[in-house]
Parts: structure tokens; C-alpha cells; sequence
């Protein structure tokens, strides 16, 4: 008997198909509202009546739950899993950095009107080797690298003006021994015609331009040369003279030589 009850409700649960619509409207007033108290069934009586309808019900709520289950599974949306959202790589510009200002010092003061006169250009004072005359100037000394036994007489000349004539002369006085050793200058030598001689208790050192050349404006320097002779030599009868002819004229400069030390 009991072989034939597990058959019938075997195949009373194979048979069932729950109507899942109900179920699942069941459920969901189950779920929104107070449980309701449902009227209990009245107890039967017969023995096999009770254990079939036990069995029944027992299979009725295991595939409702079933039932439920997958109606409950079915209709609700799938949880979803949202991972944090991996952060680009941020490129932060960097801030424009300014070069520090350089500190300029500030201007003095001035008074309007008030400007400072530029002091007037003033041609150096004369001295004892110095002398000016039109467009030259002229300076002599003697040269630093000059010794007790040997002396270089130095001449300074500048002219403001070309010069298409120019005669220099440089005398020293003879003390005893006094020899000529040599002539230099800063234009070429083939400029000039260039003598030297004693005559009278002097040494001459002479240069005269040729004809046809002219000397630019510049400033320029011309040197004597000559062995001290014996004892102590003193420049003080020494002397130099020019004369040059330009555009404006016929100029001439004269003086002596001074030490530099």
C-alpha cells in the first residue's frame, strides 16, 4: 500500500504545474503586508486520508518552493556588481614659474630742467713736451724701457686733418759719447725720406713725407735712438720741432722731452 501512495504522488508531483503567476502574487502580498491567519482544515478522520493528503501537501510545498524559487530567481534583476571605477592618471599641469625679477636700482632723482652739462671736451693743458698749433697736437718723453747706457726720445704727433706735407726733426744735444743707434716710427718707413747726422754738438734725426703722399688724421709716433756715452745724461737740451702743411693751411708744433718715471 505504501509502494502505490509513492507511486501516485510521484507522479502527482510530476504531473503538477503550478501557476506561478499566483504564486508569486501570494508571495509578494506575503511580503508587503501583515501574515494572514488562514482557517485550519478540519481534522479527517481516516488514517490513509490524512497520510495521503500529509504526503501531498509535503509534495505540493517542496515544488512550490521550487516553484517559488525560480519564479523568485527568474523575475528578479541580477545584482550588480559595479567595481570602482579605476582612476585615469591625472596630468596635473605644472604652474608657470616666473623669473624672479632682477632688483633695478632706481634712478636718482632729477629736477626738471635740471639736467647735468656734460663737461666740455678739452684738449690736454701743455707742458714742457707738450704743444699745439691748428690740426696737430704733439708730446714728448722718454721711454720707459730707456737705460743709463741707452735712451729712446719719443714722439707723440696728432693731427685733426690729413697732411700732404710734414717735415720732423729731432735733436739731441752731444754730452761725450752720444751716438745715433737707430730711428723708429708707427707709419712705414717708405713714406718718408728719413736722414741721420751730428752737426753743431747735436745729433739730427730727420723725416720728411715724399711728395704726392698725404698722412691721414690719426695719431702716430716717431723715436730717436741713441747711446747715452759716458756719465750721467740729462734730456734737458733736447727738442723736437714740426711742420706740416694741410686743407686749412700751414701748422707747426714744437717742445722737449720729459721722463716718464
Amino acid at each position: 500500500m505504501n509502494d502505490e501512495i509513492a507511486r501516485q504522488l510521484r507522479e502527482a508531483a510530476e504531473a503538477h504545474r503550478p501557476d506561478r503567476a499566483r504564486m508569486l502574487a501570494r508571495v509578494q502580498r506575503g511580503m508587503a503586508g501583515p501574515a494572514v491567519r488562514h482557517r485550519a482544515r478540519p481534522f479527517a478522520r481516516s488514517g490513509t486520508r490524512v497520510a495521503l493528503a500529509g504526503l501531498a501537501a509535503t509534495g505540493m510545498l517542496a515544488t512550490g518552493g521550487l516553484a517559488v524559487a525560480a519564479i523568485v530567481a527568474h523575475s528578479s534583476p541580477p545584482a550588480t556588481v559595479t567595481a570602482p571605477a579605476t582612476p585615469s592618471p591625472t596630468v596635473s599641469s605644472p604652474h608657470p614659474t616666473s623669473a624672479r625679477p632682477t632688483p633695478v636700482a632706481p634712478a636718482p632723482a632729477t629736477t626738471p630742467g635740471s639736467a647735468r652739462p656734460t663737461p666740455p671736451a678739452t684738449s690736454p693743458s701743455p707742458t714742457a713736451g707738450e704743444s699745439q698749433n691748428g690740426p696737430l697736437w704733439s708730446a714728448g718723453s722718454l721711454d720707459p724701457g730707456s737705460t743709463v747706457y741707452w735712451t729712446q726720445s719719443n714722439l707723440a704727433l696728432k693731427t685733426t686733418q690729413p697732411l700732404t706735407s710734414l717735415t720732423i726733426e729731432i735733436r739731441i744735444v752731444q754730452t761725450g759719447g752720444v751716438k745715433i743707434t737707430g730711428t723708429w716710427q708707427t707709419l712705414p718707413s717708405d713714406d718718408f725720406t728719413i736722414t741721420t747726422r751730428e752737426a753743431d754738438g747735436m745729433l739730427v734725426y730727420r723725416w720728411v713725407l715724399k711728395p704726392g703722399l698725404t698722412v691721414p688724421a690719426a695719431s702716430y709716433e716717431f723715436a730717436a735712438q741713441f747711446n747715452n756715452g759716458t756719465g750721467v745724461r740729462r734730456a734737458s737740451g733736447d727738442a723736437y720741432r714740426v711742420d706740416a702743411q694741410g686743407s686749412g693751411g700751414s701748422a707747426s708744433v714744437r717742445g722737449g722731452f720729459v721722463p716718464t718715471r
